[in-house]
């Protein structure tokens, strides 16, 4: 079918670790020290599915050393990798705006796939959109429940794909406890723990408390994956949020003032067909757990419900590995895999990561071919816009909790959800 789909220009819009692996500081330690979407496009235009990319930035300056990574790292590790690109701002400028630039040089029916601190995805979404571009957007789409909304409508409006990065629905282990949950009956209880790091306050020093906090950056993943399980059995009605503070403005990492480390939400959920079963749903999230912990990201749920239970544990998969100098560490291979195959080339294809990113290049090309609309997308389960305005709405009021330090209300009123 492939063959038959018109391949897709794709604009990547931040170059920061996600899609390059090269931070501000050098080569990403991270688990994506390759990165992820670069390396995912760089192989599909491998497999036909994608032609010209481009990538843009806010510093010209950069794109040399990013060059300089990702032939040393993907062009050296994998055979017939051509990771050339059309980098924007041109001549090492600075250009806060070169997003426009660059998306002024596309046509419709092209792809831009979004990677930019939380604050400006709003504003480079809808700029694409408008311009009849397909957009995936990183999480959370937008920080605020509005713009969320606005991006929902303009994409009907202009009949674009735009989908959201959550890539977790496309874990295994999690998609099948989706199909498991539906058979459980009344939702009661969900606790949600995912951490990273503090080395990441390093790492996003730069927005770090100032663009965003940890629950949208990371407790945004199982607060969707809560909103999926739960799409036709409960909806959100209240949320209480709660931090602890101190160690990411202190000594070494100086993080802003307002820098909170570990954001717990507790969400009041009302079930759709009954009004006497309510559940709980409690999301935390961190970005200073300890630095030797074996595993980037600790990532573990449980799903309670009126027939059974779910325990998820994705940090540790029954695989480990011990070094000498950095003592044991549970891998993710299943996220992406980066051992080329036997013949040497690139052999992540079955990773979650890499379908999150897939899964939306073969929705815009069939979109584009005519054989199917945007909005089919918003029934088949995946992490359309239109599918996780929940999200955002959990995410925005647990920000309005804390700031104004108190509860929020989600409601629908005309159609529409609004926070009080």
């Amino acid at each position: 079918m492939s063959t038959e789909l018109s391949k897709l220009s794709v604009l990547m819009c931040g170059t920061g670790e996600y899609t390059t692996g090269w931070t501000g500081a050098g080569a990403s330690k991270s688990d994506k020290k390759v990165e992820v979407v670069g390396l995912t496009l760089f192989d599909l235009r491998r497999l036909g599915k994608v032609d010209h990319l481009r990538m843009v930035g806010v510093h010209g300056g950069k794109f040399p050393a990013i060059r300089k990574h990702l032939i040393e790292n993907i062009g050296g590790a994998y055979k017939d990798m051509d990771v050339s690109f059309e980098e924007f701002p041109k001549d090492g400028k600075a250009d806060p705006e070169a997003y426009k630039t660059a998306i002024d040089q596309m046509k419709p029916g092209d792809a831009a796939i979004i990677f930019t601190p939380d604050s400006t995805h709003y504003p480079i979404a809808i700029y694409a959109i408008e311009r009849g571009i397909h957009v995936l957007l990183t999480k959370p789409a937008t920080q605020k429940l509005a713009d969320h909304i606005a991006l929902i409508e303009a994409a009907k409006k202009h009949n674009v794909v735009c989908f959201v990065e959550y890539h977790k629905r496309f874990d295994p282990a999690y998609s099948d406890a989706k199909a498991r949950a539906q058979t459980l009956g009344e939702f009661n209880f969900f606790n949600a723990w995912m951490s990273q790091p503090k080395s990441q306050l390093e790492t996003f020093r730069a927005w770090a408390g100032k663009d965003s906090d940890i629950s949208y950056y990371l407790s945004s993943h199982h607060i969707d994956i809560c909103c999926w399980i739960l799409q036709d059995i409960a909806i959100p009605t209240r949320v209480v949020a709660s931090a602890a503070t101190g160690i990411a403005t202190s000594e070494p990492y100086n993080c802003v003032p307002q820098t909170e480390d570990t954001i717990t939400l507790l969400v009041d959920w009302q079930s759709i067909k009954s009004q006497t079963h309510r559940g709980t749903g409690v999301y935390t999230a961190s970005w200073t757990a300890p630095l030797k912990a074996g595993v980037h990201s600790a990532q573990q749920w449980y799903y309670m419900a009126e027939k059974g239970d779910i325990t998820v544990d994705q940090a540790h998969r029954g695989y480990d590995i011990t070094n000498d100098e950095t003592g044991k560490i549970w891998y993710n291979p299943f996220y992406m895999k980066y051992s080329p195959s036997e013949t040497g080339h690139f052999d992540g294809q079955r990773g979650y990561g890499y379908i999150s990113i897939e899964k939306f290049v073969d929705a815009a090309r069939s979109v584009n071919a005519g054989l199917a609309q945007p909005s089919e997308y918003d029934n088949h389960g995946l992490p359309t816009i239109a599918n996780t305005v929940l999200t955002t709405a959990i995410l925005n009021a647990g920000r309005i909790s804390l700031d104004e330090k108190r509860p929020v209300a989600i409601k629908k009123e005309g159609g529409q959800w609004i926070l009080q």
